[in-house]
């Protein structure tokens, strides 16, 4: 595994292409103080492009104060965000500062911005215009210095076309805009971030320190990752506290696009039942021989991970057409009725 580079954060590891594209865009942007726009699916790390991007400029040593939008309630936006003064409302016994000022001279970073309704949009826009907040019961503004960051997993395009998002504020905060890649658009860095976390965890929790088998390494390259880091950072910690390759195997979900067939493999003659029936087959072939590689043709270890018993996994190995034992290796002869000679195969 290369070595990380001090400060580095986790979703940003790796030597991919589209990773090596992001961590020079932070560097670019953090030598301005316009507002950023990161997009991407949820789990790829914005958050923590955010954070490096705080790092990475001459706020550093300032606060970084992250606002979650959808869960602040609609009636306390304007307090959470600007503050209020004393007998603002009910409860309001002490001056509070908001969001806004707790960031002055740092980074305010508004985390799923998409989620706002248009009413607090309007309220947010207004402190946008200038950086001038007015606390709640107060009758002067007050003018703030921060560095806005936004995140949002939605097109906010698509957001301003049906209404559901201003253009007037996307506009705002929508002056650079860093996308970050789902993890199966980068996956050389897989296994970079899985023993990442597997460090980590160990470090933690003291559990598993292995590393990975160049098997599992590969069936993790092949996944895709519908949860994308957050997903890999959790199979890690099973790793971990439980204590092997198996708990990953049976955790993974299979690849949605291994249910479409390409247009090669379609066959105009034959009937939907047939040609489903066909494609299910192949996706389970290869599921099963994905899992025997992992574990190393060990036959009860991958009926275990595939939560089947022995003898159907058996069946299903001939049915499938797969080899009895490991390629080029031939298994004693009573290894079938001794289970401590298969455990060793």
């Amino acid at each position: 595994m290369p070595e990380i580079q001090k400060g580095s954060t986790p979703a940003l590891l790796g030597q991919s292409p589209a990773i090596l594209r992001v961590r020079e865009e932070l560097r670019k942007a953090a030598l301005t103080g316009v507002p950023v726009l990161i997009t991407g699916e949820s789990g790829t790390g914005k958050e923590l492009a955010a954070r490096q991007l705080h790092e990475l400029s001459d706020r550093r040593g300032q606060a970084f104060v992250k606002v979650n939008c959808p869960a602040i309630p609609h009636q306390l936006f304007e307090s959470e965000l600007f503050g209020h003064e004393p007998g603002a409302f009910t409860n309001a016994r002490e001056a509070k500062a908001g969001k806004f000022e707790a960031a002055h001279r740092g980074t305010l970073f508004l985390d799923e911005i998409g989620e706002l309704d248009l009413a607090l949009q309007a309220k947010l826009l207004h402190a946008l215009q200038d950086f001038q907040v007015v606390r709640l019961g107060a009758l002067t503004e007050r003018t703030v210095d921060v560095r806005l960051i936004c995140a949002t997993n939605r097109s906010l395009e698509a957001e301003v076309a049906s209404g559901g998002f201003r253009s007037d504020l996307f506009y705002r905060i929508n002056v650079l805009r860093i996308e970050m890649p789902p993890l199966r658009e980068r996956p050389s860095d897989v296994p970079v971030l899985m023993n990442y976390y597997i460090r980590a965890y160990s470090e933690r929790f003291g559990g598993n320190r292995g590393t990975l088998s160049a098997s599992l390494s590969r069936l993790l390259e092949a996944y895709h990752w519908p949860g994308n880091i957050r997903e890999l950072e959790n199979l890690a910690k099973r790793f971990v506290v439980l204590g092997g390759e198996e708990y990953v195997l049976s955790a993974l979900r299979q690849p949605d696009e291994t249910y479409a067939p390409s247009l090669e493999t379609v066959d105009l003659s034959a009937p939907l039942r047939v040609q489903t029936k066909r494609a299910v087959q192949n996706l389970e072939r290869k599921i099963i021989l994905g899992v025997l590689q992992a574990n190393k043709w060990n036959r009860r270890k991958t009926a275990r991970s595939l939560d089947i018993s022995y003898r159907a996994l058996l069946y299903k190995i001939k049915e499938a057409g797969l080899p009895q034992v490991r390629p080029s290796r031939v298994p004693p002869r009573d290894a079938e009725s001794n289970p401590e000679m298969e455990s060793i195969m």
